[in-house]
């Protein structure tokens, strides 16, 4: 099972990483915040502090067209916002 699936950026995360050393990351809805902890570690070397998780459901939308009725969703997903240590970083665009 892959646990990190990958990293969140955008402004608000971007902004976040530089003022309170705050990473986001889509992960596997079924991983627990300690192995989301140990694969954060493991693939950028930094000690984590904290992890928070969020679980979004999917969506579900209908439409009415001359067909009939569309219906439609989303996919649910697993969020983890994770605090880093004092003083390290993670550096995205490095292996770009």
């Amino acid at each position: 099972m892959s646990v990190l699936i990958k990293p969140i950026i955008t402004e608000k995360m971007t902004a976040d990483s530089e003022l309170y050393n705050r990473y986001g990351f889509f992960v596997n809805p079924k991983a627990n915040k300690i192995q989301i902890k140990e694969a954060v570690e493991a693939t950028y070397g930094v000690s984590v502090d904290k992890v928070r998780t969020m679980n979004y459901g999917p969506s579900r939308k209908s439409r009415y067209t001359k067909t009939g009725v569309q219906h439609g969703k989303t996919s649910g997903y697993k969020k983890a916002i994770v605090d880093i240590a004092e003083g390290e970083n993670i550096d995205f665009y490095s292996n770009l």
